[in-house]
This record gives C-alpha cells, structure tokens and sequence, in this order.
C-alpha cells in the first residue's frame, strides 16, 4: 500500500490536533482492517485461482493465441497475489519493515511489474479482439502464436522498465528502535511514478480499449455480422472489473501529490480501501473465464480440465457469415485448428 505524503492540517491547536488524530486513527484503524480482509481473500482466491488457470494452460490445453493471452494475465495476476502476505504484514505491523532494504526494494518491483503486465496484456487482448473483426484475412495468414510471444516479450519489458526505479529508489529508514518503514526515497521520483504511470497504465490503455470495442461494434453493424459473443463477454468483464478496481486508487494517488492539504482525511482512510480493490481485480480474472458461460452449472460440475477447456476455447459459430469470400473474424493460425475463430 502507498505512503500517504499529503500534509495534516496546520490551522488546529494543539488540543483539537490530539482529538483530531485519535478520530483519525480509529478510522485508518477500520480501513486496515478492510484492507487485511480484502487481501487475504484476494491472496487465497488469486493464488489458487491463477495457479489453475496456469497448470491446465500450459500442461493441459493447446497453445492457441487466446491460450497464451491468458497464460500471460495469470502469470502477472498469480505474481501480485503471491506477494500479498508481505503487504498485509505491513500493515498489520503498523508500516513496519522487518524485512530489510533489499525486500523492501523486490516486493515493489514485483508488484509493481505485475501489475503493469496486467494493464498491458489487458490492452494487448482487445486490441487483438479489433484485429480479428476488422482484419480477418490480415489476421488469417500473420495472426500466429510467434507473433503473440513478441507481443507477450514486448509487455514484459516495457512493465520492467516502468518498475524499474523502485529497484533503485525504494529504501528502509529507520524512525525509532523498533520502527522501520519501506518507502520510496526520492518525493520527486513518487511524483513522478504516480504521474506517469496514470498515463500510460490508465488513460491510454483506457482510449484503446474504448476504441477497439468501439470499432467493433460498428463494424458488426455495418457488417450485419452474427457471431458467438462469449469471447467478448469474458474480456468485457475483465475489463470492467479492472476499471472499477483501478480508477479509485489513481484518482486517491492523483489527490495524494497535491499541494492542497484538503485531501488528507480522505487519502489517508481511504487509501487502504481502494489499494485492497487492486487485488480483487487480480483474483476475479479466473472466476469470469470460468463461470461466464451460459451452461455455468453444467461446466461447474463436469471435470474442472473440461471446464477450463470450454472457458478458453475459441469455438466456431454455426451461424458465422460470409463477408464476400472472407469469414466474419479470422480463424487460429493452425490446420490442427481449421474453422475456429475468437
């Protein structure tokens, strides 16, 4: 969770300040609380969620292109959820750091690129979802699974990139004896964090994302295209819960590096809350792939390997239309896998 930097307020006396921080603290102290819940759901749905998602992926299931986009999301997700328990101890503790500079400076790290790759891959799939609509004959002979492993490597090193400065910036300080805190060094370099990581892992994946779907829907009406919806159904829940779960928390980090000292009651409550929404996101990806389908129950009680197939699977629609001498979306790259599309 982030280090609240907004300033208290200075136009209180010394009296209204003590009555002033004991009502703050019972709050921070409920807010905490949530946030500890929160997580250790989040941490044991995540892991085991985004674990199963990973074993049939990669020992049970064909490597399709949509295979691997969710391999990918699963990776990232299972990586955020693993490290949970370092986050809740810390809060648990009061911010205190027992761990020591170098964990200080690696939970960061993999948090932070855990969830960059989450935001990217995220993106790269409705980008994806565009393609196939729009371009399907492009898409039918250089849409392959080569393709989608530069994609993935591509996402993993701009995500590097970005967590690359808390490699370097995050630090422990010692404030009493016992009392040791992980924080980011330099205020400047937060500031800066902050700023561009909205940028570029919120409101540019957000104008893509809209856009993408945006012209798909116009292309199926233009097109009078029918076709199986439950791929888009399953990355339009995806999608959402990760706006829902995403937009608090930068808008209260926005609010956190102001120079107004109005925000402080609200960051610092409420910052715990929309830090722990992060996390649901993380842990809700396997459950939408799963129980998204029309045939949930049918799905539910038949062999989980089953399950995970139907979830994944990128079927051919009986009632697919031609557009001239081109089907509505391009087929998998793959003869083992002729007539399938998204």
């Amino acid at each position: 969770m982030e280090i609240v930097y907004t300033n208290a307020p200075d136009t209180l006396n010394i009296t209204e300040y003590d009555d002033y921080f004991d009502v703050l603290q019972k709050k921070v102290d409920i807010a905490n609380s949530f946030y500890m819940t929160i997580c250790s759901v989040a941490f044991l749905i995540g892991t085991t969620g985004n674990g199963l998602v990973i074993w049939f992926t990669v020992f049970r299931l064909k490597k399709t292109l949509n295979v691997m986009w969710f391999l990918n999301l699963a990776v990232a997700d299972f990586m955020l959820t693993s490290f949970l328990p370092f986050s809740i101890s810390t809060i648990a503790l009061r911010h205190h750091w027992p761990l020591g500079t170098f964990m200080c400076k690696f939970n960061g790290f993999i948090v932070s690129l855990s969830q960059s790759v989450s935001v990217l891959q995220l993106t790269a799939i409705s980008i994806d979802r565009c393609i196939t609509v729009v371009f399907p004959v492009w898409c039918q002979n250089h849409r392959t699974t080569k393709l989608a492993s530069v994609a993935i490597l591509v996402i993993w090193i701009i995500s590097f990139a970005f967590s690359l400065p808390l490699l370097i910036f995050n630090k422990t300080y010692q404030i009493f004896d016992n009392y040791i805190v992980c924080y980011t060094a330099s205020y400047e370099m937060f500031v800066t964090n902050v700023i561009l990581r909205f940028i570029m892992f919120f409101v540019l994946p957000f104008t893509v994302i809209v856009s993408c779907y945006t012209i798909i829907a116009i292309h199926i009406q233009r097109k009078h295209i029918i076709q199986s919806s439950k791929p888009f159904k399953i990355i339009a829940a995806v999608i959402s819960s990760f706006f829902v779960c995403w937009l608090p928390l930068h808008i209260f980090l926005l609010l956190n590096i102001s120079e107004s000292n109005a925000f402080f009651y609200i960051v610092v409550i409420g910052m715990p809350v929309v830090s722990s929404l992060i996390f649901i996101n993380s842990c809700i990806n396997p459950l939408i792939y799963v129980f998204i389908g029309r045939e949930f129950k049918e799905k539910f009680w038949s062999s989980i390997q089953a399950t995970f197939e139907k979830a994944f699977s990128e079927e051919t629609d009986k009632k697919k239309v031609s557009l001239g001498h081109n089907t509505q979306v391009c087929p998998e790259y793959n003869q083992d896998h002729k007539g399938e599309v998204i």
